[in-house]
């Protein structure tokens, strides 16, 4: 069947002017100057962590105002080709209206993505994400599967060329992991990841097994924005209790000489925070400082939110404990349990191929928020 170029060119349209709508070039553009003008303040560098956060925040606006003006442009693109084709006859006419199909078919798929970012508006949304999986039931199968989810992270990263900075690695006897916390750097990665947290559960034959049986294991994943230093979370020394111990590697080998490895509990709520994969005592401390400030300030917003919902009489209950199922025997199957997306190729999943599900869970989360509303 022919494509009906004009009606999905309107469509097209439709899409673009939503999302532009949401994005507002015109602000965009003043917030472009307002950070341009600071960038180019000769005192800038004085403060090396304030100067990047500027001029990071300078190259995400221009990026993403060059990706709202581009896509206008495209499709006035797409539009004159479709014109073209119709002056022409024959091979001429059908190659050009090849090429445009290919053309509506990405540009279809940019607007989707771009769509999917103007629904990161919450306040923490545009920060970078502190990541935390944790092994749960399913001894070494689920330490092995805590394993196999910080590699399908990383991978999701490295496909988006996404920086990932891992910061604590507590090794299972065995097998895999208890637990890993990583940082990843990317315009809007809370937003984006934070659709992740929950409870993954993988059902295969064990590897571990000599007998061959089919296992079921969890394992959780948290994720939390990344503390900034306007963010102002006061943690009085009184309240923190800071053990330093040997950082251990796979099988419990020692991997310093010297305690470097640091644990820092906060009495007041109980959180526990450990870092042992930077050089030092120092950078230890640092890491797991903030890590901790990231998690207080997420729990601030949470009691806030929760505040909220009991005033306006409506207390609903979270997204619940098991979030995707990954089943590798009797059949192959992923599937999230929230939004129903599912794929039949756990392969390119456990790889890095999970933007289907990201994209599914952030429009599942917002429909719940319009819901409550």
């Amino acid at each position: 069947m022919a494509t009906d170029f004009p009606a999905q060119i309107e469509r097209l349209r439709h899409t673009y002017a939503s999302i532009a709508a949401v994005t507002d070039p015109e602000a965009l553009r003043a917030r472009i100057a307002e950070l341009s003008e600071q960038a180019s303040a000769p005192d800038l560098w004085d403060d090396p962590d304030a100067a990047q956060a500027v001029t990071s925040a300078l190259s995400h606006a221009q990026a993403d105002l060059k990706r709202v003006e581009s896509l206008a442009g495209r499709i006035e693109d797409l539009e004159a080709m479709v014109e073209l084709a119709a002056e022409e006859e024959g091979e001429d006419a059908a190659e050009i209206l090849a090429e445009a199909e290919s053309d509506l078919t990405v540009i279809g798929k940019d607007l989707a993505d771009l769509e999917i970012r103007t629904l990161l508006s919450g306040e923490y949304d545009q920060r970078d994400a502190v990541v935390t999986i944790r092994s749960g039931a399913g001894g070494v199968d689920a330490a092995d599967f805590a394993e196999m989810l910080l590699r399908m992270y990383t991978r999701w990263a490295e496909r988006h060329d996404y920086a990932v900075k891992v910061l604590n690695t507590s090794y299972a006897e065995e097998a895999g992991l208890k637990s890993v916390t990583f940082e990843v750097h990317a315009p809007y990665a809370y937003g984006t990841l934070s659709v992740e947290g929950g409870t993954h559960r993988l059902v295969r034959i064990s590897p571990f097994d000599n007998q061959g049986r089919r296992q079921t294991s969890f394992a959780a994943v948290e994720v939390i924005p990344l503390i900034e230093s306007t963010d102002h979370i006061e943690v009085p020394e009184t309240d923190i209790r800071i053990d330093v111990f040997r950082s251990s590697g796979p099988g419990g080998q020692s991997v310093n000489t010297t305690d470097s490895a640091v644990r820092i509990t906060h009495l007041p709520t109980g959180l526990v925070v450990s870092m042992q994969d930077e050089k030092s005592q120092i950078q230890n401390r640092a890491a797991a400082m903030r890590v901790l400030q990231s998690r207080l300030l997420l729990l601030k917003q949470q009691e806030e939110d929760a505040k909220k919902k009991e005033l306006a009489g409506d207390i609903k209950a979270s997204w619940g404990d098991q979030m995707r199922s990954y089943v590798l025997n009797p059949y192959q199957m992923v599937k999230d349990l929230r939004t129903n997306h599912e794929v039949g190729n756990p392969d390119s999943v456990f790889d890095g191929d999970i933007d289907g599900f990201i994209d599914a869970g952030i429009r599942w989360r917002k429909q719940q928020e319009q819901g409550e509303d």
